[in-house]
C-alpha cells in the first residue's frame, strides 16, 4: 500500500494494463454519506458552529480541507481536520455501507484475472480502515490523491480504466491516459459526467460487469 507522502511515483514506461481497474472509494464502492454527515454533526456540536451537512454531502469527493473551509476560518482549518481525522474511524467507518453493485463489480474484475487498485482522495489510514472495514478484495489501496493527481498513483499502478462518482475522476483517468468510466452515483449525474468528458457513463456498479464483459482488452 502506497501514501500520499511517499516519493513521487515514477512515470510509467509501458502501456495501461486493460485489466487492472482503478475504482474511487466514495460514492463508488462506499457508501459514507452517513458516516461523514455523523462526523461533521459531531464537529458543529463540539465547535457550536452551524454546518449543514446535507450540503456537505453534496459535495462528497474533494478534500477535506476543501470542505471544512465553507465552515471555519482559513486559520482554524488544519486544527478542524485533525480532529474530524481523529473522530473518522470510530463514527463514519462503522456507518459505512457498500454501494450497490460494489461487490459485483470486483468479483466481475476478479473472474476476468484482473487486479483491481483503489485510489481515493480520503487519506490513507481511513481509506485503508474503510476498505477493511466493508471487506473489499481489492489489491492496492492509495489515499490522499484528487483529481488529477490521482493520476500518478493510477499510473505507477498500469490501470487501464478509472471509474468514479466524480468530474474529477474523469480528470484522474485522463491524466493517467486511461479509460473514464463515470457511475451516476454521486453529485454528478449522467448527463453532467458525459458533458465533461467521460468515456462511458452507467448508472451504478450494477451495470459494471455488463459493461466489462464488452470491454476491450477485458
Amino acid at each position: 500500500m502506497l501514501d500520499h507522502d511517499s516519493p513521487e511515483f515514477p512515470a510509467r514506461d509501458s502501456a495501461p494494463d486493460a485489466l487492472a481497474l482503478g475504482f474511487d472509494l466514495d460514492l463508488t464502492l462506499a457508501d459514507t454519506r452517513a458516516g461523514i454527515s455523523a462526523v461533521y454533526a459531531a464537529l458543529a456540536d463540539e465547535t457550536g458552529v452551524a454546518i449543514d451537512t446535507a450540503a456537505v454531502v453534496a459535495r462528497i469527493g474533494p478534500p477535506l480541507e476543501e470542505e471544512l473551509a465553507y465552515w471555519f476560518p482559513s486559520g482554524e482549518v488544519p486544527a478542524m481536520a485533525a480532529r474530524y481525522r481523529a473522530m473518522y474511524a470510530d463514527v463514519a467507518v462503522p456507518a459505512t455501507v457498500l454501494m450497490p453493485g460494489a461487490a459485483e463489480a470486483l468479483e466481475a474484475v476478479r473472474a476476468k484475472g484482473g487486479r483491481t487498485v483503489v485510489v481515493s482522495g480520503k487519506n490513507q489510514a481511513d481509506t485503508e480502515r474503510t476498505v477493511r472495514f466493508l471487506g473489499l478484495p481489492v489489491d492496492v489501496v492509495v489515499g490522499g490523491f484528487f483529481g488529477a493527481d490521482k493520476g500518478v498513483a493510477l499510473r505507477r499502478h498500469g490501470v487501464g480504466a478509472y471509474i468514479g462518482d466524480h468530474t474529477g475522476d474523469v480528470d484522474a483517468a485522463r491524466a493517467a491516459e486511461a479509460v473514464a468510466v463515470g457511475v451516476a452515483t454521486g453529485s454528478f449525474d449522467s448527463a453532467a459526467l458525459s458533458a465533461y468528458g467521460a468515456d462511458v457513463v452507467l448508472p451504478d456498479l450494477l451495470a459494471f460487469p455488463g459493461w466489462l464483459g464488452e470491454y476491450s482488452g477485458a
